[in-house]
C-alpha cells in the first residue's frame, strides 16, 4: 500500500468538499492540497478540472441533477491548467490514493490529458493513441464558458448578466474598441473571462439558467463517470 494510500486510509476529520467558497482570484490547488482534500473527505472519486470555474460548474450541475457530490465520495479537483494532468493523476491515481478519476479540459488541451494519462500509468499508447474519453477525461470545445454560452443563447446569458446587474458594465465592454464589430458570443465569452471571480461566479450561474437538455455533454459525462 503506498504512503499516499495510507493516509487516505486513516483517520481523518470529515470535510466538507462542496462548502461554498467566496469569489476572487485562487492559486491553483497543488497536489499535495488535493491529497489532504480527498483524505479529509473520504473521497472514492475525484473529477480532475482546469480550474475554479469549471469546479463551480460541475459543482453546480451535481446540485441540479440531484447528486449529493458529499455523500457520494466525489470530489471536484481544480489542478490550474492540463499540463498539471500528470501531477495529478500520480498522487491520486492507481500509484497514489488509488481513486477513480475522470476529467474535464479545453479541446485544445487534449495532448496535454492524453500525455499524462500514458505517463501517469492510467493508459498505454503501445498499440494506438490514447482517447482520454475512454479513461474518462472528456473535452469542451472549446472550452467550458463558450459551451455554456452556446447551449444557453447568448440572448439568455445577457438576462443572465442583468438579474445580476452587470447588464449595464458589459454594455460599456461591448464599446471598448477591441470588442467592436465582434459577435455577441465572443463579446460575452470575454466579458466572463475578464475578471477571475466573475469567470467562476458565472460557471455556476450559467449552469443553474440552463435547460437540462441542454447541458453539455463533456460536463454530464465527467458527472457520470465519477459515480460508476
Amino acid at each position: 500500500m503506498s504512503a499516499a494510500r495510507a493516509r487516505h486510509d486513516g483517520k481523518v476529520q470529515p470535510f466538507d468538499a462542496t462548502t461554498p467558497r467566496p469569489p476572487g482570484p485562487r492559486p491553483p490547488l497543488p497536489p499535495d492540497a488535493a491529497i489532504r482534500l480527498l483524505s479529509a473527505a473520504r473521497a472514492r472519486a475525484a473529477i480532475l478540472v482546469e480550474g475554479w470555474s469549471d469546479q463551480a460548474a460541475l459543482e453546480a450541475l451535481a446540485r441540479r441533477r440531484g447528486v449529493d457530490l458529499r455523500s457520494e465520495g466525489i470530489v471536484v479537483v481544480p489542478i490550474g491548467g492540463a499540463t498539471n494532468v500528470l501531477r495529478f493523476v500520480q498522487v491520486l491515481g492507481p500509484h497514489g490514493l488509488g481513486v477513480r478519476l475522470a476529467g474535464l479540459c479545453d479541446v485544445a488541451e487534449l495532448g496535454h490529458v492524453r500525455r499524462g494519462l500514458e505517463r501517469g500509468g492510467m493508459a498505454s499508447n503501445v498499440d494506438r493513441p490514447t482517447d482520454p474519453a475512454h479513461h474518462g477525461f472528456y473535452a469542451c470545445d472549446a472550452d467550458l464558458e463558450d459551451e455554456l454560452i452556446r447551449a444557453l443563447g447568448a440572448p439568455a446569458v445577457e438576462r443572465v448578466l442583468d438579474a445580476e446587474g452587470e447588464l449595464a458594465s458589459f454594455r460599456r465592454f461591448q464599446e471598448q474598441p477591441a470588442q467592436r464589430g465582434r459577435q455577441l458570443h465572443a463579446q460575452l465569452h470575454r466579458f466572463l473571462g475578464t475578471r477571475a471571480g466573475r469567470k467562476v461566479r458565472y460557471g455556476a450561474l450559467l449552469v443553474d439558467a440552463l435547460d437540462l437538455d441542454r447541458v453539455p455533454k463533456a460536463l454530464d459525462l465527467a458527472l457520470e463517470r465519477s459515480r460508476r
